[in-house]
């Protein structure tokens, strides 16, 4: 699942860069809001966590081009103060949470979570293919009743597929999606995750769900047993 954060203090960019990593997010960041707005209209985020006081373009502005464009991506926005006024406008600009400074990166993530769980128009609560399911706001994954434990990255490649599901996908959209825009390593990386993820989710079940294209990625299909 991929995040963008504009944010122009540089340390709390980069902090909350390293702990939404940390909780499996792949994460870009903007430091300027005409940046930000560009990025947030060429990618296909599954939510933004936007500053309001910010260089080019406040929080605000590029709020309400975003939704003016109808580009519906869930926003939660950071006001500078804990005051009715900031909280209102970020509100009424069409954000769809807001949080005050200085907040606990707890509080933050949990903020964040309820609106990947409410969603979007990028956004369903719960992804199925066949008794496959999960569910990308509690990081849940399972069939049927049986639940499956996954790293966070497996978990975010599996959802990268999920959300396409039975669409070929690139290695380099998956890489995209889970590493971030910054992302030039080996794509081989990927094949060693969905390895992973079919001993976990396809063999003990006796499926075959990941299916390979030869020179063309993925593909996430419901099968019937072996």
């Amino acid at each position: 699942m991929r995040l963008l954060v504009i944010e122009d203090e540089q340390r709390l960019a980069a902090s909350l860069k390293r702990g939404l990593e940390g909780a499996g997010y792949a994460v870009d960041v903007a430091h300027d809001g005409r940046v930000g707005l560009c990025m947030a209209r060429e990618h296909p985020y599954q939510a933004v966590i936007l500053d309001i006081m910010l260089p080019g373009l406040n929080g605000y502005r590029v709020c309400a081009r975003l939704r003016a464009e109808e580009i519906e991506t869930p926003i939660l926005m950071l006001t500078a103060k804990n005051g009715e006024y900031d909280e209102a406008e970020a509100l009424d600009t069409g954000a769809d949470d807001y949080l005050a400074k200085p907040f606990s990166y707890v509080v933050l993530e949990a903020r964040l979570r309820a609106l990947l769980r409410r969603g979007g128009a990028r956004t369903r609560s719960v992804l199925r293919v066949g008794d496959l399911w999960l569910d990308p706001a509690e990081r849940g994954c399972g069939r049927g009743e049986v639940r499956i434990r996954l790293t966070a990255k497996e978990f975010a490649v599996l959802e990268c597929l999920a959300r396409r599901a039975g669409e070929v996908v690139p290695k380099a959209d998956i890489a995209e999606q889970v590493w971030d825009a910054a992302f030039d390593g080996d794509l081989n990386i990927v094949e060693v995750y969905v390895s992973a993820l079919r001993r976990k989710i396809d063999v003990p079940f006796r499926r075959d769900t990941i299916a390979t294209v030869r020179g063309g990625g993925y593909r996430l299909v419901e099968r019937h047993d072996h």
